[in-house]
């Protein structure tokens, strides 16, 4: 059962780093147009679009993503929580 814990975790912790390469990726002039950039589009833009949703851009700034990786870490705490109780 720690097996299981361990690999959602560390799943959980790549992908916020990568949803943090990716938004700064933003600020860098045509980084998102590098394979990088593209393979990290097609992973996180599936997930930021659901908070684009709900939450829409304040002026030329974007806070989705900053909701976004807030709402992956409290999943990583929930995560941690149900697994505690085994």
């Amino acid at each position: 059962m720690d097996l299981v814990f361990i690999i959602i975790s560390k799943v959980l912790t790549y992908y916020s780093y990568a949803l943090i390469i990716y938004i700064f990726m933003s600020w860098i002039p045509n980084a998102r147009e590098t394979g990088i950039g593209m393979f990290l589009a097609r992973i996180c833009e599936p997930y930021l679009e659901q908070f684009r949703k709900i939450i829409p851009p304040l002026g030329m700034i974007d806070i989705s993503p900053i909701v976004a990786i807030f709402v992956l870490r409290l999943a990583g705490a929930g995560v941690a929580q149900l697994f505690q109780w085994f």
